[in-house]
């Protein structure tokens, strides 16, 4: 696989001395996870910080290896991190995407849908500006991933909005979510609380 892409960044997680796997999603190519070298210097710690939207470069010797990534920077969601709901929606959608979705197959309607809510979530005064985009993106993801039924409800309130919220975190976690290993929902509840403190 040699490729380069514009790609969102979910995850990252230290590997050996100085590096990172990451797990990219980009348009075309659907979720990839990828080796950086030096993801964990200081020079790359910015960019590792999931909802950047970045440029990757992938090279790898062999459809067996794990590719190497080479990322730049091209729009940081970092300094959302420091504020405590921004910080949970944005680690709720990154984590929830790079668990729920399979590698190497594109889903170009989710990668701009979660590329809006990322720029929603960035520039919206309050959560009001940004929760429906947040459930018209879980309801995508369901959707694409073949458990979405039937539209849900018109929520124009806070109070419609919240009990939308509800079902589908129910769905996620019963559908996307459940038996893995690591607590992705443990994000959701943290949204979840953050948000009823608005009501």
């Amino acid at each position: 696989m040699n490729l380069r892409a514009p790609a969102i960044l979910l995850a990252s997680r230290h590997q050996g001395e100085t590096g990172a796997l990451a797990r990219l999603l980009t348009a075309e190519h659907g979720l990839i996870a990828a080796y950086v070298a030096g993801g964990r210097g200081r020079q790359m710690r910015a960019v590792m910080v999931p909802g950047n939207r970045v440029a990757v470069e992938l090279t790898s010797r062999s459809a067996n290896q794990l590719p190497f990534a080479r990322l730049e920077l091209e729009h940081s969601r970092a300094a959302l991190m420091t504020e405590p709901l921004p910080a949970a929606a944005i680690q709720w959608v990154c984590g929830l995407s790079a668990t729920a979705l399979p590698e190497r197959q594109a889903y170009p309607d989710l990668y701009e849908a979660l590329d809006a809510l990322l720029g929603a979530i960035a520039v919206a005064p309050s959560a009001r500006g940004w929760v429906s985009g947040l459930i018209a993106y879980e309801t995508m993801l369901l959707r694409e991933l073949g458990y979405g039924g039937g539209a849900l409800p018109d929520a124009p309130d806070w109070p419609a909005q919240a009990a939308l919220l509800g079902i589908l975190e129910r769905q996620l976690s019963h559908y996307l979510l459940a038996g893995h290993k690591g607590d992705v929902m443990g994000a959701r509840r943290l949204l979840t609380e953050r948000l009823a403190r608005m009501g």
